[in-house]
């Protein structure tokens, strides 16, 4: 499992090592973690060129000391100063005393950034003053170094950093041709939410200390973060048992996933019920139903109009007219794809929610759900499943403001509604109350298809059904969702359907068994 911690828990975990280790040996460590890693992705150290772009705080030291170790291997390094008079003393040392090259940039670095990392929590960061040489030659020396690299190391902003690039960081990244290595994480994103406020570095690759940070798995920084490394600095027994996020990966899963015993039958491994679909979207119906026969659960019972078309693709399926609270015995409720807006939709939403066993609320169940409802005072869990759109209207703000802030827009949910919260997206995010966070890491942007919210709902329902926690069967259930739609657009990446996603399933859980 990958597991992530705020910046206020890494730095408090980072001056608890540095009082056990002699000065400067936590940034050595750092550095010689960032250089391997640098080397490893140029292939060949000896004659490659290497640009810095370093600012005033620790990071920018973490670059010198990186790349004096590159320049020892025979690589030419250029150090670019954006704050030439606040840069790491001990690094430009060693970085000259390598053979390494200086260049200053005009301006300062990263807008309300680069001061961040050096003032203290709260106050308001301030931009260096004009650089020693902050002319237009100085800068166009400092484009041409960066334009020529092999690689770049991003060393402008610490994770303290606030605010996108300032102008003269932002030349300086679009000069970019090599890779770009960020170093702990791309500047100007937001190490603790994943928001981008202005320009940041796209980096191809982003080389973390210790720990990772919440923003490096969360859109939309993570989009800028490109392949993730973590560097063991000793971090580990300074860190608390509880992180901030969490990633499950293929081991977590296949623990959870639920398997029959010799003496399971279809009842003992769970009925979900699906109430979905209505005369003007069968299809959602059919496809909720496609998920759930998919999810581990015995047996899928489904309640509503569209009884024809359920039973013409998935003869299986125990179908009743309904109401839901008369279709027979289940041990959990999907509610909402298709359903509809009407007298008889928002009756069926009240008759799931009323029973005493886990439900999942989807797409129009959503939109009938009253605005702050308390959902702790049903007997069992409940899963809302919006996406940003959805969580808008739930939280009655923007969706622009739920798109930027994912994290708080996910906890803000589960808080509101008393409810485990999966949030739809480039990064699917998981909340339940007094948890981590859940980030699923396997989504793809061929699932962005009509439909293929329908077939997770009922993936998540039928693992409800089959015993697992709220919390689990959303992670599972996203985690699948988004294996499945990689499968299906392998080899090349074409174009899938949402029923190609619950076709794909059965292999799929197959795959994380192995």
């Amino acid at each position: 499992m990958r597991i992530a911690y705020s910046v206020e828990t890494v730095r408090a975990a980072e001056r608890e090592l540095m009082a056990r280790l002699p000065e400067g040996a936590l940034m050595q460590r750092a550095a010689a973690g960032l250089a391997a890693a640098c080397a490893d992705l140029l292939g060949r150290v000896y004659g490659s060129r290497v640009a810095l772009l370093v600012g005033s705080g620790d990071n920018g030291g973490d670059a010198l000391y990186a790349g004096a170790r590159l320049a020892r291997r025979g690589a030419g390094v250029t150090a670019v100063l954006l704050n030439p008079e606040r840069a790491h003393g001990g690094g430009l040392a060693a970085l000259r005393a390598a053979g390494g090259r200086v260049v200053t940039a005009g301006g300062g670095a990263a807008g309300g950034s680069a001061a961040a990392d050096s003032a203290p929590s709260g106050d308001a960061a301030t931009g260096g003053g004009p650089a020693a040489g902050g002319n237009a030659a100085a800068d166009g020396r400092a484009e041409a170094a960066v334009a020529r690299a092999d690689l770049v190391i991003d060393g402008i902003v610490g994770i303290g950093g606030k605010g996108g690039l300032r102008p003269d960081a932002e030349r300086l990244v679009r000069a970019v041709r090599g890779i770009a290595v960020a170093v702990d994480l791309p500047s100007g994103v937001d190490a603790d939410t994943g928001e981008v406020r202005g320009s940041a570095v796209r980096a191809n690759a982003t080389i973390t200390f210790g720990a990772y940070k919440p923003g490096l798995l969360i859109d939309p920084a993570h989009t800028h973060a490109g392949a993730l490394r973590l560097i063991d600095i000793g971090l580990d027994s300074h860190l608390p048992a509880d992180p901030d996020v969490e990633a499950l990966q293929h081991e977590d899963v296949a623990a959870l996933l639920p398997r029959p015993t010799p003496e399971s039958d279809k009842y003992r491994r769970g009925v979900v019920g699906v109430v979905a679909g209505s005369a003007r979207y069968p299809g959602a119906a059919v496809l909720a139903v496609s998920g759930a026969l998919r999810g581990g659960a015995g047996a899928v019972r489904y309640v509503g109009p569209a009884a024809d078309d359920v039973i013409s693709r998935f003869p299986e399926t125990l179908v009743h007219t309904g109401p839901p609270a008369k279709a027979g015995r289940v041990q959990s409720w999907v509610v909402g794809p298709g359903l509809g807006d009407g007298a008889a939709a928002k009756h069926s939403l009240d008759d799931v929610l009323a029973s005493d066993v886990p439900v999942l609320v989807d797409a129009d169940g959503l939109h009938l759900l009253p605005t702050g409802s308390d959902l702790r005072k049903r007997e069992a869990a409940t899963v809302l499943t919006p996406h940003a759109g959805e969580a808008a209207a739930l939280l009655g703000v923007s969706r622009e403001e739920v798109e930027s802030g994912r994290l708080a827009a996910v906890r803000a949910l589960s808080e509101r509604y008393g409810a485990t919260v999966l949030l739809k997206g480039s990064t699917t995010l998981i909340a339940a109350e007094h948890q981590p966070v859940r980030v699923n890491p396997t989504g793809t942007g061929w699932l962005a298809t009509a439909g293929s919210g329908d077939v997770l709902s009922g993936l998540i329902g039928s693992l409800l059904a089959t015993g697992l926690p709220a919390r689990d069967a959303a992670s599972v259930g996203a985690y699948l969702h988004g294996l499945a739609a990689r499968r299906a657009t392998t080899p090349h990446g074409a174009p899938i359907a949402a029923y190609d996603v619950s076709t794909a399933l059965t292999d799929t859980w197959r795959d994380v068994l192995a």
